[in-house]
C-alpha cells in the first residue's frame, strides 16, 4: 500500500524501522545515546507527508509512535498530510491517538483512511484468523480501496475521513487496546518448537526492531580446552533456534510468527494458524 502511494505520487518511500536504525547507528558513532537522537525531515514545497501503518490492538504500533516522538518535521504551507491504517475488523480510535501525537509536532492529518485486511492477531482468545474465502474477499476489496485512496491522495483532497471505528471504538482502543498495548506487547510469550524449526533465519531478517538472535553453538569434538584445530578436525558449528532479547523492543507485529515457513514459532498457549499476504 505504501509502495503504491509512493509510485502514484512520485514521492520518496521511507521505512520506519530503517529510519530508526539509522538513528541508532548514528548514536553508536557519537557520544550520544540512542535516546538523545532525533530524526529531522524537511519537506519540499508541494510534497506530501503520509503515514501508513497497521493497527496494533486498536492503536498505532509502538514503533510508529516512537518514530513520531523522535522526529521533527519542517513542513511547508503546501504540505499535504494524510494517514492510512490497515486493520483486521476495525481500528477503533487509532487515528485519534495518531493525530494527537502529530499535533504535538505541529502536524495535522488532513485526510484519514482505514483499509480492511485479513485478521492476523493471534494474541487474544476471542480473535480468530479469517477463513480463506473471507481472506480473498477482504483482499479483493482492499485492492479497490487502495486504488481509491491513491486517487484521493494524488488529488490532495482534504477532509476525507474513511475509517472503520467499530461499534464501541472507545472500549476497543482505550480499554481492550489499552490492556493489550500495556501487557501483551512483549516477546517473552514467543516460543519455538525446536523440532520444527529449520534454523533458516527468516524471522531474524524480518524483525523490524532487531529483537531476534540466532546463536551458533560450537560442538567441541576435540579434547577439552582445545578448539584450535582446523580443517576436518575443526569444531562443528550448529545453528540454534531463534531467541528474543527481552529488552522491551518488541512491537508485537507477529512477522516472525506468520512468516515462519514451518510454523515453528508460537505465541503463548494460543493454537492459531498463520496468515501471510500474497498479492496474486
Amino acid at each position: 500500500m505504501a509502495r503504491q502511494l509512493a509510485e502514484v505520487t512520485g514521492e520518496e518511500l521511507l521505512y520506519i524501522p530503517d529510519e530508526l536504525r539509522k538513528m541508532k547507528q548514528t548514536a553508536t558513532k557519537s557520544e550520544h545515546t540512542a535516546t538523545d537522537q532525533v530524526l529531522h525531515y524537511t519537506l519540499k514545497d508541494g510534497e506530501r507527508l503520509g503515514f501508513c501503518f497497521p493497527t496494533h490492538g486498536w492503536q498505532p504500533p509502538r514503533i510508529v509512535r516512537e518514530f513520531i516522538r523522535r522526529s521533527t518535521f519542517n513542513v511547508q504551507v503546501s504540505t499535504y498530510t494524510y494517514a492510512v491504517t490497515t486493520c483486521g475488523d476495525n481500528m477503533g480510535y487509532a487515528m485519534r491517538i495518531l493525530n494527537k501525537q502529530l499535533r504535538s509536532k505541529g502536524l495535522q492529518a488532513q485526510s484519514l483512511f482505514a483499509v480492511l485486511m485479513p485478521e492476523s492477531n493471534v494474541c487474544f482468545s476471542f480473535l480468530h484468523l479469517d477463513s480463506k474465502e473471507r481472506e480473498r474477499e477482504k483482499i479483493a476489496a482492499a485492492h479497490v480501496k487502495v486504488q481509491h485512496i491513491c486517487e484521493v491522495v494524488k488529488a490532495r483532497q482534504q477532509g476525507v475521513v474513511e475509517l472503520i471505528r467499530g461499534a464501541i471504538p472507545f472500549t476497543y482502543t482505550y480499554v481492550i487496546g489499552g490492556f493489550y498495548n500495556k501487557h501483551l506487547i512483549r516477546d517473552d510469550k514467543f516460543w519455538v518448537d525446536d523440532d520444527a524449526c529449520i534454523r533458516c533465519g527468516l524471522c531474524q531478517q524480518l524483525c523490524p526492531v532487531d529483537d531476534i538472535i540466532l546463536d551458533v553453538q560450537t560442538a567441541n569434538s576435540t579434547p577439552a580446552g582445545n578448539n584450535t584445530l582446523t580443517g576436518n578436525n575443526a569444531p562443528a558449528q550448529q545453528k540454534l533456534p531463534p531467541r528474543w532479547k527481552h529488552d522491551g523492543s518488541c512491537t508485537n507485529c507477529l512477522a516472525c510468527y506468520h512468516h515462519c515457513p514451518r510454523h515453528a514459532i508460537h505465541w503463548a498457549k494460543m493454537k492459531r494458524g498463520q496468515y501471510l499476504f500474497k498479492d496474486e
